[in-house]
């Protein structure tokens, strides 16, 4: 079966759950998405082990998600095709895991402290080699990241900071790791808050991104700021196209982000939403007229 059509199977199993009003609370201005009908998503609870799922990747060969949680060293694989079923490989100790893609046969796992531990299956696909990369200055300055994706222009993996020692009062920075080499290097990824703070009718913003990824449709960078309760759509230089606000009741604790190679949106929710659970929320396109 054609991992397209798989996932269209599970939103005919899935509830489908409908909200009136999406206004977070948090923002002045409710800014409604354009792409998607984020008041609608179609929803596939989790078990207890994803209760703290802290970063998701979609895995198109086989309709499944990729995802981590925050403080236990595994991976976990949620299968569609087969009644959603979940398995998980042991790849560390405990740490504050944010973050997971898929680049070239590698899993590439972020630590809040920048860390990233590249995993490789062995041939037989039942264990995991694991390599971590340091990132640099931990001892000297205090730097926290959530949030990593692939940029194939550049040929790197772009972490953005959500809390950075050295950023500047309206701006958010990013570092990138080359794959190649596992070297740190500055990004030219940067983020200007006060576009933000504009769209939003405010001052200024303090945005504390906690996921990203790249949409395999238009090429913009998608962004999630689990504390400001936005979503955010830049290019992949930095520059805020769009910004949406999330309704808490729907988004309680927003932390990965994912798309299909046909444009379904897909968000993690960390447990202690409505439902008493962690949740994956699958968005469909919203039909172009």
């Amino acid at each position: 079966m054609h991992p397209r059509n798989a996932l269209l199977l599970l939103f005919f199993f899935l509830k489908f759950h409908s909200y009136e009003g999406c206004t977070s609370a948090k923002n002045k201005v409710n800014l409604p998405c354009k792409e998607y009908d984020l008041s609608k998503p179609y929803i596939l609870k989790l078990g207890d082990a994803l209760t703290e799922i802290s970063g998701i990747y979609f895995y198109p060969k086989d309709s499944s998600v990729f995802a981590i949680s925050d403080e236990y060293g595994n991976l976990y694989k949620i299968k569609f095709n087969e009644n959603y079923l979940t398995e998980k490989w042991k790849f560390d100790k405990t740490h504050d895991f944010e973050d997971v893609l898929l680049h070239d046969g590698t899993f590439y796992v972020l630590e809040s402290n920048g860390n990233i531990d590249a995993l490789n299956f062995s041939a037989k696909g039942d264990t995991i080699f694991n390599r971590k990369s340091k990132f640099p200055g931990n001892d000297k300055k205090k730097n926290e990241f959530e949030s990593l994706y692939y940029d194939s222009d550049y040929n790197k993996i772009i972490m953005i900071c959500k809390d950075c020692e050295d950023d500047k009062k309206n701006t958010v920075s990013s570092w990138a790791f080359d794959p190649s080499n596992d070297h740190y290097i500055l990004s030219q990824f940067l983020i200007n808050t006060k576009t933000i703070a504009e769209k939003l009718g405010e001052e200024k913003i303090k945005l504390k991104p906690s996921a990203a990824t790249i949409n395999p449709v238009t090429k913009d960078v998608w962004i999630l700021a689990s504390t400001n309760q936005l979503l955010i759509v830049t290019d992949n230089k930095g520059n805020t196209k769009e910004v949406y606000t999330l309704d808490p009741v729907i988004f309680n604790q927003p932390e990965g982000i994912s798309f299909t190679p046909w444009g379904d949106l897909i968000i993690s929710n960390e447990a202690g939403d409505k439902y008493g659970t962690a949740s994956l929320l699958i968005f469909k396109p919203k039909k172009r007229v």
